[in-house]
Formats: structure tokens, C-alpha cells, sequence
């Protein structure tokens, strides 16, 4: 028979160890616009940051990592450095090439039961197609995947918005609620991205439709100075354009902005953002 001190000591230790299992359970996702490998920018070319990039993945760990502006080659760098990542989408142009908007998941922690990259324009099936006043194409990756350690089904959408055409990001905002609202209604969801629009933008706002909060904003509503371009000077001022969205069948447990640097060398001029998550 157990005296009252070993018990104690015995529901210390299981309070302890649901703690321990429910973090283990916690997904841990990053949005991150690494730049585009070929941008004319100097000592901040990719070469000088490309250690920076991938230390800054390897200190987070994330078990869902959406890209904006990947080129072909940083996607292979960066796959060839974390093998353990499964990667999903195609390059924004007809041909296939040009900037990624890529979703990765730990091959691990996730099997993919579909998943596909789609144009933000009024024929997203037609690849290099944009018709909302942008003169690029823009895209988003979206997966539905199931999570080894709970068996749950979870829908993860990564997108990249335009950056100077305001009814083209209007459209991008309603085509991808739309689609996320055609899906089933009780899953899990994820989106991220660069969406070049601060939280208050009108083009943000279809995402209440689907029931989706950005993540950050949740656990800091009166947070200052969180920019999240930062043009290679550390910037925090300005508008927080990175984000990663949640509907409510997700318990937010961190949420973050990471202002890594070394020696005043930035691994791109936006921030990552991080949230850890787990499934209520």
C-alpha cells in the first residue's frame, strides 16, 4: 500500500508524463519566404545565407515547412539537408519552373493522402494562368495528410500573394476559403504564407468564413513592432504579412517570429514565423 508521499510522487510522475506525451503530440509548423536564390542581392546573395536558411530550420524542427519564393535549386539544397522532408507543389510558371510555394511534411510524423498546387486566378487549374491585375503568377499548395501519431486527418494550405495587385489578392483570399470550405468541415486546418497584406486588409478577411485565426495574433493581441519583412536590416516596424492561419480544432500552444541573425546577416528578408500545435 502506498503511503501519501509515494502517492503524491506518483501523480507528479503521470501529470508529468501526459505533459511530456501531449508535447510529443504537438505539431510544430514554419512559414518561411527564403528569397529567391537568384535576386542580384549582393552580400546577401544565397550562397552567404544559405547555412543561416537551414540552421534556422534545423533549430525549429518543423514537422510542416511551407516555403514562398523557393527556386528549384534552393528546393533541392534544402531536401538534400533534411531527407526527411516530403515535398509538395510545382514552380508558379506554365513550364513548371519559376518560384515555389512548396509545402514539405516530416515523412515520419505524416502519410499524404492528396495534395496539389492550384493558380490564384479565375482558372486555378490552368497552370501559369493569372487574371486578377497581377502580373505574376501566384500560387498555393494545399495537402490533406494523416498524422501517424493520432490517426487524425489535417488539411495544410501554403500560399504566396501578390505584391502589388490588391484585387488580385481579394480574389486569392475568397478562392482559397472557398476551396478549404469545400472540404470536410471538421478537420484539422493549416494555412501559411506570404500574403503581402497586413491582418486588418480586407483580402484577409473571407478566411473567418472557414473558421480560421492567424496564430500569432491569438496569443499576442496587442503585440508591437511585429513586422515580418525585414529587407535584410532586422526591420520590425511595418505590417506582419507572414502568418500562419488555424481553424479551432487546433489548441495553439506557441506562436513566434524568428529574428534570428548572425553577425547582422539575416537568412532572408522576411522573418519565419512558427506556431506549435496540437489537436484538441
Amino acid at each position: 500500500m502506498l503511503n501519501s508521499y509515494s502517492s503524491v510522487i506518483l501523480l507528479c510522475c503521470l501529470a508529468l508524463s501526459t505533459s511530456v506525451a501531449k508535447t510529443e503530440e504537438a505539431v510544430r509548423v514554419m512559414s518561411f519566404n527564403i528569397r529567391y536564390g537568384t535576386a542580384p542581392d549582393g552580400d546577401n546573395s544565397w550562397p552567404n545565407r544559405k547555412s543561416l536558411v537551414l540552421d534556422v530550420i534545423r533549430d525549429f524542427e518543423p514537422h510542416l515547412l511551407g516555403l514562398q519564393e523557393a527556386l528549384r535549386g534552393q528546393l533541392d539544397e534544402l531536401t538534400a539537408a533534411f531527407p526527411q522532408y516530403v515535398a509538395i507543389g510545382v514552380g508558379r510558371e506554365a513550364d513548371g519552373n519559376g518560384e515555389y510555394s512548396t509545402l514539405l511534411f516530416d515523412r515520419s510524423r505524416f502519410d499524404l493522402l492528396e495534395g496539389e498546387t492550384f493558380w490564384l486566378s479565375d482558372t486555378p487549374n490552368k497552370r501559369g494562368s493569372h487574371n486578377w491585375g497581377n502580373e505574376l503568377p501566384r500560387v498555393c499548395t494545399w495537402a490533406r495528410l494523416v498524422d501517424r501519431t493520432t490517426g487524425e486527418s489535417l488539411q495544410v494550405w501554403n500560399t504566396h500573394w501578390d505584391h502589388v495587385s490588391q484585387p488580385a489578392r481579394i480574389g486569392s483570399g475568397q478562392l482559397i476559403a472557398d476551396r478549404i470550405a469545400k472540404l470536410p468541415p471538421d478537420e484539422p486546418v493549416i494555412l501559411m504564407g506570404d500574403f503581402n497584406v497586413g491582418p486588418t486588409n480586407e483580402a484577409r478577411h473571407p478566411f473567418a468564413k472557414p473558421g480560421l485565426r492567424e496564430s500569432y495574433l491569438v496569443l499576442h493581441p496587442d503585440g508591437q513592432n511585429i513586422g515580418t519583412f525585414n529587407g535584410f536590416q532586422g526591420t520590425t516596424s511595418g505590417e506582419k504579412i507572414d502568418a500562419i492561419f488555424v481553424n479551432d480544432r487546433w489548441k495553439i500552444l506557441e506562436a513566434n517570429i524568428v529574428r534570428t541573425q548572425r553577425d547582422g546577416r539575416y537568412p532572408s528578408d522576411h522573418f519565419p514565423v512558427t506556431a506549435t500545435l496540437s489537436v484538441k
